[in-house]
């Protein structure tokens, strides 16, 4: 282990663009810890103390590195850029024109990603308004549980010129985060954004296993400690495991040479969605909350409302809002996995390239068993998926504990971005002779 760390520093070029790697997450990191201007220090405390709730706005000041709950310039995170990434990918199976970009290779990718960006700029502006508007006006509590003591107002008076300031510095602060994620995919190792997840997920494990440690015996600290490796050692298991279909090419004679027939697979991952179905669930569970805040609090049918969706739709130790949001990521795993892998188009691809699968006709009968295979492996992977994201709930709920720091969207990320990062740095290792982590 310590051998093969050594190696990656041995490598001029890959030393490089470790340590660059390092730099600009220092740099992100920074940044997390610089308060917007214009915000109120005790309410930002008071902020913080509720936005480590398992909620689902918990989810977004777990994305952005604790830079929500400090109201930081980087408090939007890099949601914006994700949500506008699903929505281009979603949008390439309605829109010609996009569908056109994805088949025409690198050239294609570049235009996507610029409207990408755009996507991206426009959600966080909207997102920015959207926050500065509920947490300078008396509404910040209703994005919480009831458990939570979270501050009805963060900004100072007087409220419109510092929205003002407030607004374009939380979409500046997503517009540098997208620049540095990109440095990183070009400079540094792995893919920039994921890597920004990665440090924003795993900067506050420490601290957490340290208030764990302190609130709780040793002994329910040991136990917990042993459940956080048991789900690690599941979440990657699961993470590697994918159905492998056999495909074969038939041989073709051009002159003297002879093309084709060799044998290769079809690798379909069991958890192929990702984090992505817990994303989508976490932002419809937003919604509810939105209007009741647009709704108001005052008495009659709003009040009843606005008391439904903070105690059930908002309230993560209540079994609706677990029950619903387990529910919403099994379903979003389907539709998502429906848009990534296309059967229609991939037994087109393979009758074109003259493969087959063996024991399956061309044509609708390849498409018949791709489409069932893929249902098929999906469910177990989505619902593994579902459990391990309300697996901190169930734990809050029976273990009497205040937070489970790795469980959940936490380990999923964690241990995603970590297995791809080492095959790259495997790849890069392995073309110079050096043995890898990856065996």
């Amino acid at each position: 282990m310590f051998s093969n760390v050594k190696n990656i520093f041995k490598v001029e070029d890959l030393r490089n663009k470790v340590l660059f790697t390092f730099a600009m997450i220092a740099v992100y990191r920074f940044g997390a810890s610089l308060r917007v201007p214009g915000i109120d220090a005790q309410a930002v405390h008071q902020l913080r103390e509720a936005s480590n709730s398992q909620g689902a706005l918990g989810f977004l000041n777990l994305f952005s590195g604790g830079a929500f709950g400090s109201f930081s310039i980087f408090a939007l995170g890099i949601m914006p850029y994700i949500t506008a990434s699903i929505i281009m990918q979603v949008l390439g199976v309605v829109i010609p024109k996009l569908e056109q970009w994805q088949q025409e290779g690198a050239t294609g990718q570049r235009k996507i990603t610029q409207w990408t960006r755009y996507v991206a700029i426009g959600i966080a502006t909207l997102q920015g308004a959207g926050l500065t508007f509920i947490f300078g006006q008396g509404k910040g509590s209703a994005f919480f549980s009831a458990a939570a003591t979270a501050p009805d107002v963060v900004l100072l008076d007087p409220f419109m010129p510092r929205a003002l300031l407030v607004i374009p510095t939380l979409v500046a602060g997503t517009a540098l985060l997208m620049w540095i994620g990109e440095l990183i995919s070009q400079r540094g190792i792995g893919n920039g954004m994921s890597m920004l997840i990665f440090a924003s997920v795993v900067s506050g494990l420490p601290y957490n296993y340290y208030s764990l440690l302190q609130s709780k015996k040793t002994i329910t600290f040991i136990v917990l400690v042993a459940v956080s490796i048991a789900i690690l050692f599941a979440v990657v298991r699961v993470e590697l495991g994918s159905r492998r279909i056999p495909v074969q090419f038939a041989k073709r004679v051009v002159g003297r040479k002879q093309y084709g027939g060799q044998n290769t697979y079809i690798p379909l991952k069991v958890n192929q969605a990702g984090i992505v179905p817990i994303i989508f669930a976490s932002s419809v569970l937003l919604l509810p909350v939105l209007l009741s805040n647009m709704l108001g609090s005052g008495e009659g049918w709003r009040g009843s409302i606005a008391s439904f969706v903070n105690n059930y739709l908002v309230n993560s130790q209540n079994l609706l809002y677990i029950s619903v949001f387990f529910l919403l990521i099994i379903a979003f795993a389907y539709f998502y996995n429906s848009i990534a892998f296309d059967p229609i188009r991939q037994a087109d691809q393979l009758r074109k390239q003259g493969g087959f699968i063996p024991g399956i006709r061309p044509g609708p009968q390849t498409e018949s068993f791709l489409a069932k295979t893929v249902n098929r492996i999906t469910l177990p992977g989505a619902m593994f998926v579902a459990f391990i994201a309300i697996l901190p709930y169930i734990i809050l709920w029976v273990g009497d504990v205040q937070s489970f720091p790795f469980a959940g969207t936490t380990v999923l990320i964690a241990v995603g971005v970590a297995l791809e990062l080492m095959r790259q740095i495997d790849s890069q290792l392995m073309q110079r002779n050096y043995e890898g982590f990856l065996k």
